[in-house]
C-alpha cells in the first residue's frame, strides 16, 4: 500500500508540473478593465497589470500616465494553450476594445492608453494579421490598434492589481462613466 501511495503521488505531482504555460501581452486602455475581461476566460491562469513598450526600466504609474516613459498600460495574460489558444485570446481582446481610437480608449486618452498587441514570435505576428483580416464586420482600414514586438513587461504597483475585485464600487462607477460598454456595443453591434 505504501508503494502504491508513493506511485500515485509521483503521478499527480508530475502531471501538475507539466502544465503548459505561455503568456500574451495586450493593451486595451485601462488595465483594470482588461484584467477583468481576461480573468474570466477558461484556461487563463493569471492576469497582472503592468507597463510595456517604452524605454524606461521600472516605470511608475505617474510617469507612464504623464507620457514620460513611452510605456502603455498593459495586461500580461498567462494561459494554458491546451485549453485556450492565442487566437482565442486575440478574439477576446478585439471585442473588448475600440480599434478605431488612436488616442486612447473610451474616456482614457493619451499615449499610455492606446490599444496594442505585443507579439513574441513570427507565429503570433501572423495570427494577429490573420485576426485583422477576419474582422470583416468593421472597417479594417480605419483600425488604429498597433502590434508591437514584445521586449519587456514591468509590473504595475500593487494597488492596481485586481482593482476591480478590491474596489468593486469605484471600479464600476469608473467603467460606467467612462462609456466603455456603450462604445463596445456600438463598435461590435453587441445586443
Amino acid at each position: 500500500m505504501k508503494y502504491l501511495l508513493i506511485f500515485f503521488f509521483l503521478i499527480i505531482s508530475s502531471s501538475s508540473n507539466s502544465l503548459e504555460k505561455k503568456f500574451a501581452v495586450f493593451a486595451g486602455g485601462c488595465f483594470w478593465c482588461m484584467e477583468e475581461v481576461f480573468e474570466k476566460v477558461n484556461g487563463v491562469l493569471d492576469v497582472v497589470s503592468g507597463y510595456s513598450g517604452g524605454k524606461k526600466s521600472n516605470p511608475t504609474y505617474e510617469e507612464v500616465t504623464k507620457g514620460k516613459t513611452g510605456h502603455i498600460e498593459v495586461v500580461k495574460v498567462t494561459y494554458n494553450p491546451s485549453i485556450v489558444s492565442y487566437k482565442d485570446l486575440l478574439n477576446i481582446f478585439w471585442i473588448n476594445i475600440d480599434p478605431y481610437d488612436g488616442y486612447g480608449q473610451f474616456c482614457d486618452k493619451g499615449n499610455s492608453y492606446v490599444s496594442a498587441i505585443f507579439y513574441q514570435s513570427d507565429n503570433e505576428k501572423n495570427l494577429i494579421q490573420d485576426s485583422l483580416n477576419n474582422l470583416r464586420q468593421i472597417n479594417v482600414k480605419k483600425i488604429k490598434t498597433k502590434y508591437i514586438k514584445f521586449e519587456e513587461f514591468y509590473l504595475a504597483e500593487e494597488y492596481h492589481q485586481d482593482y476591480y475585485k478590491k474596489n468593486p464600487f469605484r471600479y464600476n462607477v469608473y467603467k460606467i462613466n467612462c462609456g466603455r460598454d456603450a462604445r463596445l456595443q456600438e463598435v461590435w453591434k453587441i445586443k
